[in-house]
């Protein structure tokens, strides 16, 4: 009898440990959603407490760190108009999340609409009740491109 006690408290344990993870790359995955519509919307607000102090921003033309990307959204010299998500990876690692979008980017730079093909690369953190994103990469991919789960 305690043997199937203990076979049974394994199993509850395994699967609290399994709803736990989905949940939170369910929430991740709902924080990145919401970070492009935050980006679309020019929100400079919610981004600011999104994203840490010393995170760092990896576009085609540069990397900078979180005041400048702030300034980048709020004048709109690059508006993330519409992030088309094609396909998303979440994995998780203690406090750390690492989220593989594969998206079409309609963005308005240089005084007209663009669009491309990326693969972006976000990096979160767990730090008290909140997720810091850390990394925010762009990498050029073309459209067959496959995130591998």
């Amino acid at each position: 009898m305690k043997k199937y006690l203990l076979v049974f408290a394994l199993f509850l344990i395994g699967t609290d440990y399994t709803f736990a993870q989905a949940n939170t790359e369910q929430e991740i995955k709902q924080l990145s959603l919401d970070k492009w519509q935050w980006m679309a919307d020019k929100d400079v607000v919610k981004l600011e407490k999104l994203f840490d102090d010393k995170a760092k921003f990896v576009h085609m033309s540069g990397t900078w760190k979180k005041d400048r990307e702030l300034e980048i959204i709020e004048t709109g010299s690059i508006w993330y108009k519409n992030a088309e998500i094609h396909d998303t990876a979440v994995e998780i690692s203690g406090d750390v999340a690492v989220v593989w979008n594969r998206i079409t980017l309609t963005a308005f730079v240089r005084g007209s609409d663009v669009e491309n093909e990326f693969t972006v690369t976000e990096v979160y953190q767990k730090q008290g009740n909140d997720w810091k994103m850390l990394v925010f990469t762009f990498s050029s991919v073309r459209n067959t491109h496959e995130i591998e789960k």
